[in-house]
């Protein structure tokens, strides 16, 4: 499992997220109840997403990503960074089609990463994630960004004080943060 985890979180194509989704798919099915797998088979399905530009891939990365983190769920329930996951999913659903799909999903993906912040005020990547859906809806309607702004903010400060539960805990998320924290001033 950690070998496949630093490789998802060192690919950079979706042929290397691939590879380690593929692994992580074989390790679900011989580790029935751990989550862990799935939540990776997930993060690898959604990062694959992020790096398609096909409408009709992009949903099909994003289907599998949903399974993965409804099985993870069901694993594991309530667990913050499953929802953060299941947020991320509706978020990157988005961007197929902002203009049809932005009401739907912006609003599930909002529910997902203000649930995950619930469960667990100090997870960097849900408040990551929150933040990075408040400062794109601020932008969307040209309204105030400083609540985006503001949330990246302590996700950042929560990332560099952050301890993983261990070794398999996810670790993603900080250049996310810094990227978003570019766009503010």
């Amino acid at each position: 499992m950690l070998k496949n985890i630093d490789a998802i979180y060192h690919s950079n194509t979706i042929d290397e997220y691939q590879v380690s989704v593929n692994a992580f798919e074989r390790i679900a099915v011989a580790e029935k109840t751990k989550y862990e797998p799935y939540y990776y088979v997930a993060f690898g399905n959604i990062m694959m997403a992020v790096n398609e530009s096909v409408a009709t891939r992009k949903d099909d990365y994003l289907n599998v990503a949903a399974k993965a983190v409804a099985k993870a769920n069901e694993l594991h329930p309530n667990d913050s960074e499953v929802v953060t996951l299941e947020g991320f999913v509706h978020m990157i659903r988005v961007t197929v089609d902002p203009a049809s799909r932005g009401q739907e999903y912006s609003g599930k993906a909002f529910n997902a990463f203000d649930k995950a912040v619930s469960l667990n005020p100090e997870n960097p990547r849900a408040l990551a994630m929150l933040g990075q859906m408040q400062l794109g809806t601020a932008k969307f309607f040209g309204s105030d960004p400083s609540e985006g702004c503001a949330t990246t903010s302590k996700a950042l400060e929560k990332f560099d004080t952050f301890k993983p539960a261990n070794s398999l805990a996810p670790r993603w998320g900080k250049a996310m943060a810094e990227g978003v924290k570019a766009n503010c001033k």
